[in-house]
């Protein structure tokens, strides 16, 4: 294209899309921000209000994978209501932060694309503590569970101040 038909383009209203525009993406990057904060919310409820015990599917496996997934399983099925709604949500949320993470590098805004990359790797992490608190019990996966989750807050409001 010469410049010209460039110039016609833009004066006609005409743009190049390769993603959402900064509204659309503020406002995924704050829902995202939102949703997080909610699960950690709830988190704190599971830890103040919630006993898991020590003997279910899923306890103290041989296979992290599996094991993971039969407390999971449980969780949802047979778990108290809000540890099934912390449980289902974290699931959504992993799922929500693999597809921002995709939105963001289509849209081919790179500090936007690393703060919420970051933020997505984040929540998976705490995602892992989560399943693995549900398979061992162990209070230490609980407070990683949490700073990585505090810590994907951080990186979306980066996200979102960049974008």
């Amino acid at each position: 294209m010469d410049v010209a038909h460039r110039r016609r383009r833009r004066r006609r209203g005409y743009r190049r899309s390769r993603g959402p525009d900064t509204r659309s993406l503020r406002i995924l990057l704050l829902w995202m921000v939102l949703l997080v904060l909610c699960q950690a919310g709830l988190g704190m409820a599971v830890n103040l209000f919630v006993t898991v015990p020590s003997h279910h599917p899923g306890a103290k496996p041989s296979n992290y994978l599996t094991g993971s997934a039969d407390s999971i399983g449980w969780a949802l099925s047979h778990g108290v209501l809000v540890l099934a709604v912390h449980v289902a949500l974290g699931l959504a949320l992993v799922l929500v932060a693999i597809a921002l993470a995709v939105v963001v590098l289509r849209a081919r805004r790179r500090a936007v694309a690393a703060w919420s990359v970051l933020g997505g790797l984040l929540t998976l992490g705490a995602a892992f503590n989560g399943a693995s608190f549900l398979d061992f019990s162990n209070n230490v996966s609980s407070l990683l569970m949490a700073l990585l989750a505090f810590a994907a807050i951080a990186s979306y409001v980066a996200a979102l101040y960049e974008a």
